[in-house]
């Protein structure tokens, strides 16, 4: 059997498994990419591209349904033809996962290994129907995969993930979305624009990524006004024929019982751990399998191993992933001299209408420290109301005493906009008086960062008195 002997393996060809490979190899030191499926990062495949160009045609039938609040008429109805937006996001997402398999061919030929990887022991993998590896050290960069109950693999092929549904020949008629994270609210609002019948179903009443309980029920009014929506929903489903039945207790306290073409999935994604034979090393892991690290280093424990990207859990975005790969490739080759990586403010946006942002871990940080909270409604924010996008609300923590900015949470317009900015205050740690030192254009969406900031400002002068006197 072929015996390789290399100074780092990384297991896993994505966003991070890439990041780490090249930065192994720009550290001088040799390095095998292991994949066991399809070259292509789950983002160019099945996640935030894919996406967007769903949500891109929808947003362009919100506006043709929108003209008349502007005094516009169309006399033709619009036409949405499911079969030719779903052959763009094919074409064009195929174009992006593309750019990345090119970049996998370009790589040396004995720099790349397919095949399944097991861990032997910390410093060997077997490879299915390949060579065994001995590394010096190793990164896992296994990616994740949709989670569901167990109970609805029953559904068969009525039961949809985002891996599967830009794969429909056409848009269906129903969907039934369950999970009003990321995924499903995303995919849901854009399904339903596009003429779908959409319901979403959650459980436990949160909505995204969001903490704040103001902006929890501020996000949950906008989106029930345009979609059924139930964030904390009993609900049984069942298979009949080729559709799929959902019984459940309506927001109205009646018992529903509704025929959908699909139920969409998207209760989460799990870590890819399961099956790559941790138990083989000397590693510690917490209650989801997943080996316990340093997110500054990646470095697992003590050990030779590093765990990056979606993977670990802990922010599975693709900048995150870009981020960590680097870091945990640098490390693995310098080990065992590693070293702390430059990890970014926090930065999480949801691509909803209105959009969500979340800067620095928002609201869920801050908690058991002392802060004040600023906040605007955009409402009657003046650019928001003249483009029709006055829904939402902002909040901004900054910490009393020093009034340093410590994160914010956002539902609102141009929030992906806004996020970026808030991050860059954060990184550079500014405080809410060196922000409102900043520019502000008018008339522009950001002037409502202006007003947030301007009342968690007046906060801030407010609590001073009181922490001088104590």
């Amino acid at each position: 059997m072929e015996h390789i002997e290399t100074d780092v393996a990384v297991i896993g060809a994505g966003t991070a498994g890439l990041a780490a490979y090249r930065a192994a190899k720009a550290s001088g030191k040799r390095a095998v990419l292991i994949e066991s499926t399809v070259y292509g990062t789950t983002c160019a495949r099945v996640g935030c591209m894919p996406s967007k160009l769903l949500i891109a045609p929808a947003e362009a039938a919100h506006q043709f349904e929108r003209l008349p609040a502007f005094g516009m008429t169309v006399d033709a109805p619009l036409v949405v033809d499911g079969k030719a937006i779903l052959s763009r996001i094919r074409s064009e997402r195929d174009r992006f996962v593309g750019f990345v398999t090119r970049g996998v061919d370009e790589l040396p030929a004995q720099d790349k290994v397919f095949g399944h990887a097991t861990f032997v022991d910390d410093h060997t993998l077997a490879i299915d129907g390949g060579p065994t590896i001995d590394a010096k050290a190793i990164v896992i960069a296994t990616g994740s995969t949709p989670s569901f109950p167990p109970i609805w693999k029953s559904l068969g092929d009525r039961l949809i993930t985002n891996d599967r549904i830009f794969e429909l020949a056409d848009l269906p008629e129903s969907v039934a979305v369950f999970g009003p994270g990321v995924i499903g609210l995303e995919l849901g609002q854009a399904l339903h624009r596009l003429g779908v019948r959409v319901k979403v179903f959650g459980r436990g009443g949160g909505i995204g990524p969001i903490g704040d309980p103001a902006i929890v029920a501020e996000a949950r009014k906008v989106f029930c006004a345009e979609f059924y929506l139930d964030t904390d929903a009993h609900a049984d489903v069942r298979r009949e024929g080729d559709r799929v039945v959902v019984e459940y207790k309506a927001l109205d306290g009646t018992d529903q019982v509704e025929r959908f073409d699909y139920l969409l999935a998207a209760t989460g994604r799990a870590p890819n751990v399961r099956h790559i034979g941790l138990e083989n090393t000397s590693l510690e892991r917490n209650a989801h399998a997943v080996p316990i690290f340093d997110r500054e280093t990646l470095q697992c424990g003590s050990s030779s191993i590093f765990i990056a990207g979606d993977v670990n859990n802990d922010v599975p975005v693709l900048h995150e992933a870009a981020d960590e790969g680097r870091i945990a490739g640098d490390n693995a080759a310098r080990f065992p001299a590693v070293r702390k990586g430059l990890r970014r403010a926090g930065l999480g946006v949801m691509f909803t209408d209105p959009q969500i942002a979340i800067v620095g871990h928002g609201y869920r940080a801050v908690q058991h420290r002392p802060h004040v909270v600023g906040s605007v409604s955009f409402v009657d924010q003046g650019r928001s109301r003249v483009m029709l996008r006055n829904q939402g609300l902002l909040h901004i923590y900054a910490e009393t005493g020093s009034g340093r900015f410590l994160g914010a949470e956002m539902f609102g317009p141009d929030a992906e906009h806004i996020g970026h900015l808030l991050a860059w205050a954060l990184q550079m740690n500014c405080t809410i008086a060196q922000m409102l030192d900043m520019p502000f254009y008018h008339p522009v969406v950001e002037e409502g960062l202006r007003t947030a900031l301007r009342d968690t400002q007046a906060k801030l002068d407010a609590e001073a008195p009181v922490r001088r006197a104590a």
